[in-house]
This record gives structure tokens, C-alpha cells and sequence, in this order.
């Protein structure tokens, strides 16, 4: 309606007419407009704050776990190239994320994105698929978080039960070469309880906190680059690709392969930043700022970290939960593997912290729409926050961090990752054929080879892990499907507005 009186009800009928059923889509001026006029979140970040963020996300147990696990099961020290291929392939997805991002300024991510330009049940199944993105991307740190603490309370003289510093039925070491069957993780479930408490207080608090352990975490980084490069064995390196033992995923091609689906995880946190772009004072100029300087400055950091630890320590020795103060160790920096420990400490919080802050924003989004329960959608009335939300994810996090391991939940947050990579990968080139003359802010370089390389390298990356994994993934999705059609299609907000009309 073009009539003032009439203004409210535009939004009903310009969505509406998009499109309809399973494939109905929100109106790309409409989000725009929602996104000017929706104070329910407190606007508080800036394009440094949001970088921190992502590098917040980026650096965590990708460079400080996985490089090891990767290394000594998987690629051997072409771990390096796994490095690699996986930030291209995070690079092309991130130039579509930084255009998303500034034009859709939502805290939705990839389901917002995705609701515009593919329709409802796409939006649902990549909302859903976020799910394992961040929710079991913060177990997976949780987990690496707490090997790190155990180890460096051990130092210190301070022992935390073996029986309850693993996932239930693992193995755990005792110092007189017998082992114990542990219970449950419960430095893993104590740092989500404080993260998720940080996270109800405010975004700007969380945010600051942030930047200060981003801070310690990077300077650590470059002391172990700097520190530890003297000490490197180019033997270590030889073979650089070791031959495969004839498993698929073990060595060889296949290996290293593998295990760029695998550390694909660990660069997952520059799209957590536009979870917070209804948080962010100016996301049109800042949301690419953040999401591509993080990816960058970390893409770097990854690939001398990973050369550099398996310089130092032969790739098989590297299967630890903390391989980086094992290198620091062998290269002769005894004074440097409790700072290390330390910084690694810091680093997983800040990445569980940011982890948290994009799945309870998801499902904050998602419950706005109607596809989940209203009771989801509530603002904290003093600290401004999605608390519901944020308590609900830090609840499930905890209890999955207390009984699964990192590997277990690592390769499920990678192919949840991946996956979204393509939707947006895929929705940036819709978006531009039927909407081209949409004002970008921010528009993705050679977007019709950008887009298309990042969708095929997301999937062949995708394929190249293992097919347990890919199970799991269709068992998740399975239940997904029984959820939005139980609940979702018919308490979706379109969709009302689409039967009325």
C-alpha cells in the first residue's frame, strides 16, 4: 500500500508476493528497512571490534589442536597445503559474505541470506545447518579449551581428576603408565557456563572482553613464530606429502585432502561475524572490513604456525591435545610452553565466546520469523540481549562438550561450515540476477568466478571428508525436516501472512 495509514502493512504484501510455499523468500528492501529501523539490539561495535571478533573466532583450535591431530593422522606436514587450500576456498566464500553482509545487514547470517534469495526451506535447512556450525563448533573448543587447562594446571601443581578431563569412555593416561575411563568433561562445561553468562550481560562487554584476549592471543602467536623458527629440522619436512597407507583419508593426496576438510573448521569465525551486523554502527563500510581483514590476517598466521610445528616436532609426535606447546618444548622454549598454554587458553574463550554470540543470534533470527518457538525471541529489557537464546545454546553446548571428543564434533562443524559456504555462495549469484540494480555497498570482485569457485571448492572439500561424517549430516538434517514441518511451515510468519493474503 502507498498510503502512510497503509505503511505497516507493506512488509505482508511485498513478501508475500515474492514468492509462495516452501520457497516463499523475504524481500530484500524489507530486511533493508528492518534493518534501519530495529533498535532491539544495541548498535556498539565498530570495524575493529567486529575484526577482533573474527580473529577472535579464526584463532583457536585450528592453529592450537587440529594442527596437530591433522598433521599426524592426515596430511603429514603438507598440512601446510590443507592450510591453504582450505583459506581459498574460505576467501571466495568470505568476498560473497562481506556483499551478503553489507546489503543484508541481519543478524541471521547464511539463513537470512538464504531467505531472500533461495526461500523459506533453504533458509531453514541452512539455519538448522548452523546449528552444527556454531554450536558444535563451541563443543569442539570447549574440548581443545580444556586440554589446554588441564595441561597447564598440571605445571602449576594443580590437578584436575583425570576421570573428569575427557568425553566419556575415553582413555585417559595416569602419570605411572596406567590408564582411566573418563566420565564426563568438566573444564569444557565450566568455560561455556561463563561464556553464556558474559554473553547475557551485553555485546559491548563481551565484545571488549574480546579484544583484550585477542590481543594476548595474537602476540602469543607471532612469540612462537619468532621464538621457534631457529629450532626447525628441514628432515622433518621429508617426506612432505608421506605416501598413503592405503586408507582414503591417511597420507597421500586423499590425506591432505582430508585434512583441508578437516582444518576447514578453523576458519569458520569470519562468518560468525555477520551475526552481529544488527550489532555493528556502520555495517554497510564495516561488515566486509571485518570479515575479510580477520580472514587475512589469519590465513597467514595458520600457514607459519603449521609450517613451523611440524618443522619442529615429527608429524607423528604432533597427535596431542596441545602440539603447540610440544613444539615450543622441543625448540627449547621451556619458559614459553606455560605462555603458550596460556594464550591458547585465552584464545579458545574468546572463540567459544564468539561461537555462542552466533548460534543464540541464529536462533534469536529464526524465532522472529516464526520457524521457532516465540518464546526463543526476547530481549533482555537491561542488557539489551537475545538472553533466552543465549542460555538455551549455552545449556545443549555444555552437555555435548562434557561427552563428545574434538575430532567427533570438528568434522561435523566443517561439513555443517562448508555447506553454508555454497548456499551463499550460490544465493550471492541469484541475488545478482534478480536484483541487480540493488545499491551495493560492498560488491564481491569478479563475482561470476568468486561465486562459482567458492561453491565447487566448499563441495569437493565437502566430499574429501569422511563418510561417517556425511552420515551424521543426513541424520541431523533428517530431524531438521521432521522440525520444520511439524513446527516451522506452520507457525512461519510468511507463511500466515501468505494464507490471510
Amino acid at each position: 500500500m502507498a498510503s502512510p495509514s497503509g505503511a505497516r502493512m507493506d512488509p505482508p504484501k511485498t513478501e508475500v508476493a515474492v514468492s509462495r510455499g516452501l520457497f516463499r523468500r523475504k524481500s530484500v528492501t524489507e530486511l533493508q528497512r528492518e534493518a534501519e529501523t530495529d533498535t532491539s539490539l544495541k548498535r556498539a561495535l565498530g570495524a575493529m571490534n567486529l575484526t577482533m571478533l573474527g580473529i577472535g573466532a579464526i584463532i583457536g583450535t585450528g592453529i592450537f589442536v587440529l594442527t596437530g591431530t591433522v598433521a599426524a593422522r592426515n596430511a603429514g606436514p603438507a598440512v601446510v597445503l590443507s592450510f591453504v587450500l582450505a583459506g581459498v576456498a574460505s576467501i571466495f566464500a568470505a568476498l560473497c559474505y562481506a556483499e551478503f553482509a553489507s546489503l543484508v545487514p541481519m543478524a541471521g547470517s547464511a539463513y537470512t541470506y538464504g531467505y531472500a534469495t533461495l526461500g523459506e526451506f533453504i533458509a531453514w535447512i541452512i539455519g538448522w545447518d548452523l546449528i552444527l556450525e556454531y554450536a558444535l563448533g563451541s563443543v569442539t573448543v570447549a574440548i581443545g579449551w580444556s586440554g589446554y587447562v588441564v595441561s597447564f594446571l598440571r605445571d602449576v601443581g594443580i590437578h584436575i581428576p583425570p576421570a573428569l578431563s575427557a568425553a566419556r569412555g575415553t582413555l585417559v593416561p595416569l602419570p605411572d603408565g596406567t590408564t582411566i575411563t573418563a566420565i564426563f568433561n568438566l573444564p569444557a562445561v565450566v568455560i561455556i557456563a561463563v561464556v553464556t553468562a558474559l554473553l547475557v550481560v551485553g555485546i559491548k562487554e563481551s565484545a571488549t572482553v574480546n579484544d583484550v584476549i585477542v590481543m594476548i592471543k595474537v602476540a602469543v602467536v607471532l612469540l612462537f613464530i619468532a621464538g621457534a623458527a631457529h629450532a626447525i629440522n628441514p628432515a622433518n619436512w621429508h617426506p612432505f606429502m608421506p605416501a598413503n597407507t592405503g586408507v582414503r583419508e591417511e597420507f597421500g593426496w586423499s590425506g591432505m585432502m582430508t585434512g583441508a576438510g578437516i582444518v576447514f573448521f578453523a576458519y569458520i569465525g569470519f562468518d560468525a561475524v555477520s551475526t552481529a551486523a544488527q550489532e555493528a554502527k556502520n555495517p554497510q563500510k564495516d561488515m566486509p572490513i571485518g570479515i575479510i581483514g580477520s580472514l587475512l590476517i589469519c590465513t597467514v598466521l595458520y600457514i607459519a604456525v603449521s609450517a613451523i610445528a611440524t618443522g619442529v616436532v615429527p608429524y607423528r609426535d604432533l597427535d596431542v591435545p596441545d602440539p603447540i606447546a610440544l613444539a615450543a618444548d622441543v625448540a627449547g622454549l621451556g619458559w614459553m610452553s606455560s605462555l603458550i598454554k596460556l594464550g591458547a587458553i585465552g584464545g579458545l574463550s574468546s572463540v567459544i565466546l564468539v561461537m555462542l554470540l552466533g548460534q543464540s543470534r541464529v536462533f534469536w533470527t529464526m524465532s522472529k520469523d516464526g520457524l521457532l518457538p516465540e518464546f526463543v525471541n526476547k530481549i533482555h529489557p537491561k542488557f539489551r540481549t537475545p538472553w533466552i537464546t543465549s542460555i538455551v545454546t549455552g545449556i545443549g553446548v555444555a552437555i555435548f562438550s562434557a561427552f563428545l571428543t574434538v575430532r567427533e564434533a570438528g568434522s561435523l562443524v566443517s561439513i555443517g561450515t562448508l555447506l553454508a559456504f555454497v548456499i551463499v555462495s550460490v544465493g550471492i549469484l541469484v541475488l545478482r540476477i534478480r536484483e541487480p540494480n540493488l545499491p551495493r555497498v560492498f560488491k564481491t570482485p569478479i563475482v561470476w568466478f568468486v561465486a562459482p569457485a567458492g561453491a565447487i571448492s566448499a563441495v569437493y572439500l565437502m566430499v574429501s571428508l569422511p563418510w561417517v561424517t556425511w552420515e551424521r549430516l543426513l541424520i541431523w538434517f533428517v530431524l531438521g525436516l521432521v522440525v520444520y514441518f511439524l513446527y516451522g511451515y506452520r507457525h512461519s510468519k510468511l507463511g500466515k501472512q501468505e494464507r490471510a493474503a
